[in-house]
């Protein structure tokens, strides 16, 4: 039982478990010391394989061209593909001593910047080699999320995009609870067994006070090069349906698309102009204005 006699009725930012608390303890940590980051937008999915990095790439570019300073936090750390879609395959991450406000010397970690300025910090950064498996469990991976967030410097970033990984498991909580998430976006793909699993991840977002822009689905439909026509290779899509059970948006619905796939694997994606992400970037932008 903690002692209440010393209690200064400040429980936002208090350690203590005891039966006079009146608000939850806030467990968001601090960024590195210098920097600057005025939102913070989780691209998240229920499941692997539907396009989250896809989406955050996209999203960072976008946002970038519109002339935003943006960033991206690799929280999946044992398949980090962020690298390979911006060309940064033998790029590492440089640690650095700063002076802090307290006049001591500090070691902090510059992220990596990509040709068009979108500063990146991914685990591919840190290893020997980027083919390196990663073979942690779940407290170490969730330990190097949070230090990616608390020991890099980000400065001057106007939207930082976290990739996180799929599920809904050690690290999306760690992502909910250290870094000051402003919303997320829920990535999914038309298979009918989707639909569970973006429940979860919506109401994993709801449970966490977080709120959820809306939803963007990858694998829409592949655009036939003869006649145009919208083929559903996995049949009719219910995204709009579980958007309404949820009173939200669908930002997106991105097709399967050779060129963009091709321009993607070689590292390429700033040189992309497609519109497909343009309303969900819009409501990002509106939030950065909002400050």
């Amino acid at each position: 039982m903690a002692d209440s006699s010393n209690c200064e009725h400040n429980c936002s930012s208090c350690g203590e478990s005891c039966s006079q608390r009146t608000a939850p303890q806030d467990m968001h940590e601090k960024p590195a010391e210098g920097s600057s980051i005025k939102k913070v937008i989780g691209i998240v999915s229920g499941k692997g394989g539907v396009g989250k990095s896809l989406v955050t790439s996209l999203l960072a570019c976008k946002v970038g061209r519109d002339g935003f300073k943006t960033a991206i936090l690799d929280a999946d750390i044992t398949g980090p593909s962020i690298p390979t879609a911006f060309g940064l395959g033998e790029e590492k991450a440089e640690a650095g001593l700063r002076t802090d406000s307290n006049g001591k010397q500090v070691e902090y970690i510059k992220p990596v910047v990509s040709e068009k300025g979108t500063k990146i910090m991914s685990m591919n950064f840190l290893l020997p080699d980027q083919t390196d498996p990663v073979i942690w469990r779940g407290p170490i991976i969730s330990g190097v999320v949070r230090q990616f967030w608390t020991n890099v410097l980000w400065d001057d970033v106007d939207v930082m995009f976290v990739d996180c990984p799929p599920g809904t498991g050690d690290v999306p909580l760690t992502v909910f609870q250290t870094l000051p998430v402003d919303a997320i976006i829920v990535v999914a793909s038309p298979q009918q067994l989707v639909r569970v699993i973006v429940e979860k991840a919506v109401k994993m977002a709801n449970t966490m006070n977080i709120p959820v822009l809306g939803l963007i689905e990858n694998m829409s439909y592949v655009k036939c090069p003869d006649c145009g026509k919208e083929i559903k290779i996995f049949g009719e899509s219910n995204i709009q349906g579980i958007a309404d059970d949820f009173g939200l948006p669908v930002l997106a619905r991105i097709p399967v698309e050779q060129t963009m796939s091709v321009t993607v694997d070689n590292g390429e994606v700033e040189q992309l102009d497609v519109d497909y992400v343009d309303d969900a970037a819009a409501k990002i932008e509106s939030l950065i204005h909002k400050i």
